[in-house]
């Protein structure tokens, strides 16, 4: 019976590897996503003297978010197979934050990840106020505010967690 337990937990640990096919995928997808941000930006770079003011932050910010959303998917895929897979054996002196980055800290910087791309959208929304009706500006903003909330509620869950961690020690 012993080694039937031992052959499962063999088993579930092993299959974290299978994780690599979704960081991989991730991969993929960022390669995509950085073709897409080079075609933005080369319409922006087209059109720098032809876009008023507000069409020029307009397009700044679509950018911005699209670095954001970039930078999103590279703090998934390093945490992610840090935390679940393996460690990584020679990066520690390139990447700094490589091991501090547990699951927790990880949902906070995602949460605030999102709320950052949320607000960016919320302002190309506002800036662009006469094609939206009031209702969906309402809904984009409760949207945005419960992302908001969210990503407060799992930083002070956080703070909870870690206050109790140093008494579970002792």
């Amino acid at each position: 019976m012993k080694s039937l337990e031992l052959l499962v937990e063999r088993i579930i640990l092993s299959s974290r590897w299978l994780l690599v096919v979704f960081y991989l995928g991730l991969v993929a997808a960022l390669a995509v996503y950085a073709v897409s941000f080079a075609f933005k930006f080369l319409k922006v770079a087209k059109g720098v003297f032809e876009l008023d003011e507000a069409e020029m932050i307009l397009a700044m910010l679509g950018l911005i978010d699209a670095a954001l959303v970039a930078s999103l998917i590279v703090m998934v895929m390093i945490s992610g197979y840090e935390n679940f897979v393996s460690r990584f054996d020679e990066a520690e002196g390139e990447v700094s934050f490589l091991g501090k980055l547990d699951s927790g800290s990880l949902k906070i910087k995602v949460a605030s990840s999102i709320v950052a791309i949320s607000s960016i959208h919320l302002l190309q929304v506002f800036l662009n106020v006469d094609q939206y009706t009031d209702g969906k500006m309402m809904w984009l903003t409760l949207m945005h505010l419960t992302f908001v909330v969210s990503a407060v509620m799992l930083g002070f869950l956080e703070g909870i967690m870690a206050k109790l961690k140093p008494a579970a020690k002792k």
